[in-house]
């Protein structure tokens, strides 16, 4: 029989790291969005991300939404756990969705609306890496509940992810503005790619050396045998990504610093699904006792065969339609 709780936590796997590569580029922008100059700079940043940046976050619905249908007691436990730096992360995505209209639509309050895009940004993206490093660190269960205080999401080790995720979702912005930009806007953004690259080095270091101790079974996957075949040439090849994406960043490739950056990305995902697999609360619950009855999950795959590749093939359209350097002139998604 084939398993489909695997291969639901490969969907649900897959939703979030395209949630994390889409939307964290265009979250990227926003961190770093007051950083621009007034005017043609920011209009110019925006134009970058306006076709795509509402499609971005489909998948971060089907990554939650596929949680709560093919793993409800995860479901059950994670919210009430994570329910403050959850609830943050989803005003901040309002807030900043508001003001990237808003902006075009009442010039005279601009400035006001661009505080407010940079501020949702970053609100989004910190509870984003707070949230990721409370599931990390490991999330108390009591029979089939969540068995914690309000506050135990709270700690150095999160709030570290938090800002480790600021990092690298501003690498990935000034990425994208690279690839997709010229001019004074393309030349500030390889400026802030050439320190924010050793900074996510130092961060990722940071992280990779604090999760061992976390989790007992993080140390046990990682440094003794099979894991430790994984774990010896991971530094290499991220240290390895982490020189070409430097040499991306200096030469007039456009294209390859946010490549590289997605790299980088791909193999801390990569490290990430080593520590925790098959768990789906670390240490707690594996994917099994938290799965929804086989039934269940068969009728949910039915929607998921049509609707994923419809989501993917309009995704991949938008992206080709609106492919090229961009301009300055006024732009709303709901312009086209």
């Amino acid at each position: 029989m084939i398993d489909l709780t695997v291969i639901w936590a490969g969907i649900i796997a897959v939703a979030i790291a395209l949630y994390v590569v889409m939307d964290g580029f265009d979250l990227g922008i926003g961190i770093l969005f007051l950083r621009f100059r007034v005017g043609e700079e920011r209009d110019m940043a925006m134009n970058a991300i306006a076709p795509v940046w509402d499609g971005n976050e489909t998948w971060l619905v089907l990554g939650g939404g596929g949680l709560l249908a093919a793993f409800p007691l995860a479901y059950a436990i994670i919210l009430p756990a994570l329910y403050a730096p959850l609830i943050a992360m989803l005003l901040g995505l309002v807030f900043r969705g508001v003001a990237f209209e808003f902006r075009w639509r009442d010039p005279a309050h601009r400035k006001l609306w661009d505080a407010a895009f940079c501020t949702g940004s970053v609100f989004a993206t910190f509870a984003q890496g707070i949230t990721l490093g409370a599931l990390l660190q490991g999330i108390k269960v009591e029979g089939r509940h969540y068995g914690g205080g309000w506050w135990d999401w709270l700690t150095p080790f999160s709030l570290l992810c938090g800002f480790s995720l600021l990092i690298g979702y501003a690498l990935l912005g000034a990425g994208w503005l690279i690839w997709r930009t010229e001019g004074k806007l393309h030349d500030d953004a390889r400026r802030f790619a050439k320190f924010l690259t050793p900074a996510l080095l130092t961060v990722l270091g940071l992280v990779s050396l604090a999760t061992p101790f976390l989790e007992g079974q993080y140390w046990q996957r990682w440094f003794a045998f099979p894991g430790l075949l994984v774990a010896v040439p991971m530094p290499l090849l991220v240290g390895g990504a982490a020189i070409m994406l430097w040499r991306a960043v200096g030469n007039d490739k456009d294209h390859a610093p946010f490549l590289w950056s997605l790299v980088i990305f791909g193999l801390s995902m990569v490290g990430l699904a080593i520590s925790i697999w098959p768990d789906v609360i670390p240490g707690r619950v594996t994917i099994w006792q938290a799965a929804a009855p086989y039934d269940s999950q068969i009728f949910m795959l039915f929607g998921v065969a049509v609707m994923l590749p419809l989501i993917l093939g309009y995704t991949a359209w938008a992206y080709w339609v609106f492919r090229g350097k961009v301009g300055t002139g006024s732009y709303s998604a709901h312009d086209h």
